[in-house]
């Protein structure tokens, strides 16, 4: 069986994978190490839809051609990842408020008059993985959220905006989307008291920022939603000595790196991103069949993966 799938090798059909035609794929660049079909076919076959979930590789450019494949296929719809979440925003309409204030998606859902609806799930999976993992929901944290620009990075800062945590802090290398991110979401900090407060509870700091260091230290949560991690070979984020025992620390990295061995062994709470993986994976089901998945049969196959 093939790990990925080309536009060209959809130009004739869709793939048969175990006697049940694809149906659902993952479209992105690389596409190999996801772990999405995994978890997606065992929600499928515990549900007993007869269909399969593939990873499709679109190369630069071939974005639009691939989804519109898709649909000429059958396709139900399809989980999309980097670099092409903005690409599926542009071609669907929102479905969901977090799509439209990230103008990002990584659900489509293929209608039946042809249209296609843009979903977010990134957010409230997040959301979901660390009320799960650490026992507290994000209104009642403060936050300092690395890779704040990155198209998660994005939807979390918006999600945890929208959850109206007690702090947010902002951390990117310094470019105009910082500030502007932090622009959009300042009324969502602003003390309904006091009509004030803002600035108190959202700031934004590039990484050699010099206050950063007092930010992570008054910290419940650390966030990497960096690109770091993805090589073997690459560093943390920030460094060991901002990190403390007492800090809850979330990765949305699925395996573990150098950001999660260094926080580890200064005694933190660490969570890879599996978590969020598993609940925004079951969302995006959701929004396909009208109905929830068995929850544990996609952690068993995402486990086993």
């Amino acid at each position: 069986m093939q790990t990925q799938y080309t536009l060209d090798d959809l130009a004739a059909e869709a793939p048969v994978i175990g006697g049940k035609p694809a149906r659902l794929a993952v479209i992105g660049n690389p596409i190999s190490h996801s772990k999405s079909p995994q978890m997606q076919q065992a929600a499928l076959d515990y549900a007993r839809i007869d269909a399969s979930y593939i990873r499709v590789l679109a190369e630069p450019g071939n974005f639009p051609a691939a989804v519109a494949r898709l649909q000429e296929l059958g396709f139900i719809g399809c989980n999309v990842t980097v670099p092409y979440k903005t690409e599926a925003y542009a071609l669907s309409t929102p479905g969901d408020p977090l799509a439209m204030a990230t103008q990002a998606v990584n659900t489509l859902a293929f209608n039946a008059d042809g249209t296609v609806t843009g979903f977010n799930t990134d957010g409230m999976g997040f959301a979901r993985a660390i009320r799960e993992c650490f026992s507290v929901d994000l209104r009642d944290l403060k936050i300092v959220l690395l890779g704040a620009c990155g198209g998660a990075g994005t939807a979390l800062a918006h999600t945890c905006a929208l959850q109206h945590c007690e702090r947010l802090t902002l951390v990117n290398r310094p470019r105009p989307e910082l500030a502007r991110l932090r622009d959009a979401l300042a009324l969502s900090f602003v003390d309904e008291e006091r009509l004030a407060g803002s600035a108190e509870r959202l700031t934004a700091f590039g990484f050699d920022h010099p206050a950063l260091r007092d930010y992570i230290g008054e910290a419940d949560l650390i966030v990497n939603a960096t690109a770091l991690g993805l090589k073997p070979t690459d560093p943390s984020p920030i460094s060991s000595s901002l990190i403390s025992a007492h800090h809850l620390v979330y990765d949305l990295q699925t395996h573990d790196d150098a950001f999660q061995m260094q926080a580890r062994d200064l005694g933190a709470r660490v969570e890879n991103g599996l978590s969020m993986l598993l609940h925004q994976g079951a969302l995006a089901f959701e929004r396909w069949f009208g109905k929830t998945p068995s929850i544990a049969a996609m952690r068993r196959a995402l486990e086993k993966a």
